[in-house]
């Protein structure tokens, strides 16, 4: 399978962060950080350099990361302040990715909301009433915008965003009948805060042409204490369920890219420490061809 990096995960330095990747034989680069800026902020001379440098060294991008709409809440409104800024900010994404040949843009959703949805008196006293409905008019210029500048956008399934889960990622693409231009970005760490299961559940969830991109890293959650730990691959909760993943994936003909999300470390801050120590593990469960 296509195996890449969030290249700031190893460093925001992209020439250092391409030749550890070339170390250690990933191919796809993922863009978030670059340097002092966040893609989507950098100047057309930056671009243009950041371009050169990736096709230099052999490296498309996977996806250009920025979070677009994260922050928003449930009172915002289309065409508001911080909605048309968010709004800005892909258009110029969107144009960074034309430049370096990137397929995918991501979206994140709003602040999060708990209880969505409830029946037998949960609706009146339980649910945050409109929170859910708020959303698809926000998302929906950003599929109307991707659409005509021919991109498609994956949606994150995040820990304290709206959409948390692939049901809810699911939930949002059909609801905006959006299914040619919006996929889903499956982040299965994430999606442990909500107590989704990865295998079967979660992927069953997204398996019929949803799924769009894929991050990698291994949790361990306790969301009664409000805690996450991020964990060496295969040491965490999703640690069982890597290899079921990963076979149904090569089963099923995923042909999008697989991003190892590198944001361990032990307890030094050593980040490209954490990604050396587990790139290898990343590489052994997802890049062979059969189990």
């Amino acid at each position: 399978m296509k195996l890449g990096v969030i290249c700031d995960g190893i460093s925001r330095d992209l020439a250092h962060a391409l030749d550890v990747m070339d170390e250690f034989g990933l191919e796809y680069a993922e863009l978030q950080f670059v340097g002092e800026h966040e893609v989507g902020d950098h100047s057309a001379s930056e671009i243009a350099h950041i371009d050169r440098l990736l096709r230099d060294r052999g490296k498309p991008v996977s996806c250009l990361s920025r979070h677009i709409f994260a922050g928003m809440t449930s009172a915002n409104r289309p065409g508001d302040e911080l909605h048309t800024s968010h709004m800005d900010a892909l258009k110029r994404v969107i144009d960074m990715a034309h430049i370096v040949g990137s397929p995918l843009v991501r979206i994140m959703t709003q602040k999060k909301e708990q209880i969505l949805w409830g029946t037998n008196g949960a609706e009146k006293w339980n649910v945050a009433l409109g929170a859910w409905d708020s959303m698809a008019p926000m998302i929906e210029p950003a599929v109307n915008l991707a659409r005509a500048a021919g991109i498609t956008l994956v949606v994150e399934t995040g820990n304290g965003t709206m959409v948390n889960s692939n049901y809810t990622a699911r939930r949002l693409i059909d609801e905006l009948d959006a299914k040619d231009v919006l996929k889903v970005l499956w982040d299965p760490g994430n999606n442990c805060w909500c107590h989704e299961l990865a295998f079967p559940d979660g992927y069953n969830e997204i398996r019929d042409g949803y799924l769009g991109h894929i991050h990698i890293k291994d949790v361990f959650v306790d969301t009664p204490r409000a805690t996450l730990e991020i964990r060496p691959m295969g040491e965490g909760q999703l640690g069982p369920l890597f290899k079921p993943i990963a076979n149904a994936l090569r089963n099923n003909g995923y042909g999008g890219v697989i991003s190892f999300e590198s944001v361990y470390h032990a307890g030094d801050g050593d980040f490209e420490s954490g990604f050396r120590a587990n790139v290898t593990r990343f590489k052994e469960i997802f890049g062979r061809t059969s189990d």
